[in-house]
């Protein structure tokens, strides 16, 4: 009975004690389940921060909002990579648009994108081809980059004592070559050698010795592994790839070509592919990386995300100009301060910023007359003439002064209005034509206003206040319901719109690029009333 006892007991003491053990293997199992959770859920933020430093921020645009496009497609000549690729590298750093690159020979991407009608932007190593893409009707604005030229291509050292063209025909000389019909360095290398008089012979040889690549860089590559004594290739190339030197020779001296790139016009967003241009090609910005990549860059503008531009413009241009300026702020993402007046006072304006060195001075300047940009020209460059329009007498709908001559103005009673010529051209214009038809004294008695601009010209007239004017037939085109305009036989009675760009600018691209939106606006011009004057010459920029 005891002994029963004991092992009941000993039942009992030991059960708790085997319970107590099963409840601690639990507790440990679900211990381990709860690190493993966490563990799990802390690798999986850390997975988490380590995927966000890779990952670039949406694109932004200078406000903090997100750019309407996060990538561009840039067919890239192969020769001018380096620097490309970091200034691509920079741009998506610091504005989140990822630029993705297509390498290959100038013409070779000029083929493609003829064919594919897509993509962004257009790299050339000559802006020849660039000139042949926008006539194609492949490219709409141009930038220029920088310089480069031909020369030729040896191993470090020189081993075949290689100074002069005449030696690239020696036997014992193998020479590889672009190909002229893929890259431009073999393009322009046919152009100069034919001039010189050695290309058939080199041609010849090359085809029975040497290669012909279809790239630049494979061209000096070629070089580099033994597989060739001598190329011609951009002298920049030879900065760029390790193990050749350059020498430079007369024949290949006169081939320095301009780096340049085009915006397409099947860019998917114009705007920011322009942008883009012109962080590229900005003097603080992409051009500081051509330079450290031994090419000769342009002077460029200062990079701004939104740069502005001041343009001063005669009042007589505004209808004209308008619609021009308002379409260019859109594309290019940029701000013009247009500032309309009459050429006197807007000459005033610049002799006043000039002399007091203020702030304001106009990147661009259109004439209402090359008058009133002669007096200004030292302050300008570049200057074209675009349009003309006669200076004619306007008067109210029907003439009922019988109106038919300068000389009818000068009759008793009959009311005249003019313009200022300090102020504005209309005025300098209408002292022009008096004088030469011996008719200003007596005119200018009858004269009862004097305007600052053409502008307010045919208001006297429309009104009643003046029986005629001098003014622009321009500006009575605008009034046609109002006011009938009298033509003036008179080579005086002509005025020519020129336009220029300032040497003291800082945007002398930008600006260049607004005179050639302008001068694309013939019909904007012509149905404003002036006769179009510019010849185009598909120059780019």
């Amino acid at each position: 009975m005891l002994d029963a006892a004991r092992k009941r007991s000993d039942s009992r003491q030991i059960m708790p004690s085997t319970t107590r053990v099963s409840d601690r293997r639990r507790g440990a199992v679900s211990n381990h389940a709860v690190m493993a959770i966490i563990g799990l859920l802390v690798l999986i933020g850390l997975g988490g921060w380590l995927s966000q430093m890779g990952r670039v921020e949406p694109a932004r645009s200078a406000d903090g909002g997100e750019r309407a496009t996060s990538s561009l497609t840039f067919f890239c000549a192969a020769g001018i990579r380096k620097p490309v690729e970091a200034v691509a590298k920079r741009y998506l750093e610091e504005y989140g648009v990822q630029v993705n690159l297509d390498y290959g020979g100038s013409n070779t991407l000029l083929s493609r994108i003829d064919t594919a009608k897509t993509g962004d932007l257009y790299l050339a190593a000559d802006e020849s081809y660039i000139n042949a893409a926008r006539k194609k009707g492949l490219v709409a604005e141009s930038l220029s980059l920088a310089r480069m030229k031909p020369v030729i291509a040896v191993a470090d050292g020189n081993p075949k004592n290689i100074t002069r063209i005449e030696d690239l025909l020696r036997e014992d000389v193998r020479t590889v070559l672009g190909n002229p019909d893929q890259a431009a360095v073999g393009k322009k290398t046919r152009k100069l050698l034919k001039a010189s008089g050695h290309w058939t012979k080199l041609e010849a040889l090359v085809r029975q010795t040497g290669t012909f690549q279809p790239t630049v860089p494979e061209v000096a590559n070629t070089v580099k592994i033994g597989g060739a004594d001598a190329a011609v290739i951009w002298n920049t190339t030879t900065k760029i790839v390790d193990g050749i030197e350059a020498i430079e020779v007369p024949e290949l001296d006169k081939g320095e070509v301009l780096v340049t790139v085009g915006v397409l016009t099947s860019a998917a967003d114009p705007t920011e592919s322009l942008r883009f241009a012109r962080y590229l090609a900005a003097s603080d910005r992409g051009l500081k990386e051509f330079r450290k990549f031994g090419f000769t860059p342009i002077e460029g503008d200062k990079w701004s995300e939104t740069p502005e531009l001041t343009f001063f413009c005669g009042s007589v241009n505004r209808r004209a100009v308008e619609q021009t300026i308002k379409s260019f702020q859109a594309r290019e993402g940029v701000q013009v301060n247009t500032v309309f007046n009459g050429c006197g006072i807007l000459t005033a304006q610049m002799k006043t910023i000039t002399d007091k060195k203020l702030t304001g001075f106009p990147d661009t300047y259109m004439a209402c007359d090359k008058y009133y940009l002669e007096i200004v020209d030292g302050l300008f460059q570049d200057a074209v003439e675009i349009s003309d329009t006669e200076v004619v007498i306007a008067v109210p709908k029907g003439n009922p002064k019988r109106i038919q001559s300068l000389a009818d103005l000068a009759r008793p009673g009959v009311r005249v209005a003019v313009g200022q010529p300090d102020q504005c051209t209309i005025g300098v214009l209408t002292r022009q034509v008096l004088e030469a038809e011996k008719v200003y004294e007596k005119v200018m008695a009858n004269v009862v206003t004097q305007t600052a601009t053409s502008a307010l010209l045919i208001a006297p007239v429309s009104t009643g206040a003046a029986d005629a004017a001098l003014a622009y037939l321009t500006d009575t085109k605008a009034e046609a319901e109002k006011v009938d305009a009298v033509r003036i036989t008179s080579a005086a009675a002509k005025a020519i719109q020129p336009m220029g760009i300032a040497r003291a600018s800082r945007n002398k691209h930008l600006a260049r690029r607004l005179i050639r939106a302008i001068t694309q606006a013939r019909s904007d011009f012509e149905a404003a009333g002036f006769h179009w004057r510019f010849e185009a010459d598909g120059s780019g920029s």
